[in-house]
């Protein structure tokens, strides 16, 4: 069984475990959510297999390179971070329910690359500009920072679905047989403020390894292309994403913002991450093999 089998298999498991999370908070059954969440872990453990398995057959053919060279490689990773980094926050709250908002996103990445006709599994041999030791840290930094934005854009959506008045108490107006139907889908959601440190936390993390990845292209960069920054569409777009994070933490800790501002900046900061990630391989530069 070849890697590209494996991660097929995993597009798959990572789709029911999300049904399953999804199913939980729909019909309120929490031994769905506690199978999803196996079912999960069983899909995280295929995606890593695949990764592994992926960079092996590199090595075999002769290519001999870590499995992060093109997009469907790039997709794979990018999955397996979303999901490692909230199986890790999963475990520290005990919230199960936040996987009906995170794990569509593993499930969505991986599923694009091996769904995708437009996207090749085929094991291609690195271009020059990619042949460096650089490689490895460089898209892994940075896509540990993709992956908390990620994480962090789930956590804004569900803050921003969850009705202020489920927090105050006895606070029922209107149609009762609508707000008690209300309450009995939203319930189950973290309370407002977990939500919104979840969110501080993920930017936080991705952040900081970001700021670590832009810092080791550029370095990369230098090497490969004799200067640190040529305002490539990449690198510009990674810089105006870099600075909307960085606006969002400035006003979180500087001017006290939180609660639904912060999480329609950290929504905005995603859109920002998808269009570095997809939408500047469009446009002609350095980052184009990508």
């Amino acid at each position: 069984m070849n890697s590209s089998i494996i991660l097929s298999v995993t597009t798959f498991v990572y789709a029911f475990a999300s049904v399953l999370y999804i199913g939980s908070w729909t019909f309120k059954k929490e031994v769905m959510a506690k199978a999803g969440f196996f079912v999960f872990v069983a899909g995280f453990t295929g995606n890593t297999m695949g990764i592994i398995l992926r960079w092996i057959e590199s090595y075999k053919i002769g290519y001999g390179h870590a499995p992060f060279s093109n997009m469907y490689e790039s997709l794979v990773f990018f999955s397996w971070t979303i999901a490692a980094l909230y199986l890790f926050v999963e475990i520290k709250y005990k919230e199960r329910i936040i996987g009906v908002f995170a794990t569509p996103l593993a499930f969505l990445s991986i599923a694009y690359a091996s769904l995708s006709p437009s996207i090749s599994d085929k094991i291609t041999p690195l271009i020059p500009a990619l042949k460096s030791n650089w490689l490895i840290a460089h898209v892994i930094t940075c896509f540990l920072g993709y992956a908390g934005f990620a994480v962090a854009f789930g956590f804004s959506i569900m803050y921003l679905i969850k009705p202020v008045d489920l927090e105050q108490k006895d606070h029922i107006s209107g149609d009762k047989k609508l707000q008690n139907g209300k309450k009995s889908l939203y319930s189950k959601l973290p309370s407002l403020d977990l939500m919104d440190e979840l969110i501080h936390q993920m930017v936080m993390f991705g952040f900081l390894f970001l700021t670590i990845g832009i810092i080791t292209g550029s370095v990369w960069a230098n090497s490969a292309w004799g200067t640190y920054w040529s305002w490539d569409p990449k690198e510009t777009w990674s810089l105006i994403t870099w600075f909307i994070y960085a606006i969002l933490l400035h006003l979180r800790l500087m001017r006290g913002w939180h609660g639904k501002r912060i999480a329609w900046v950290s929504i905005v900061g995603f859109m920002a991450v998808l269009f570095t990630y997809f939408g500047v391989n469009l446009l002609p530069g350095l980052h184009s093999y990508a």
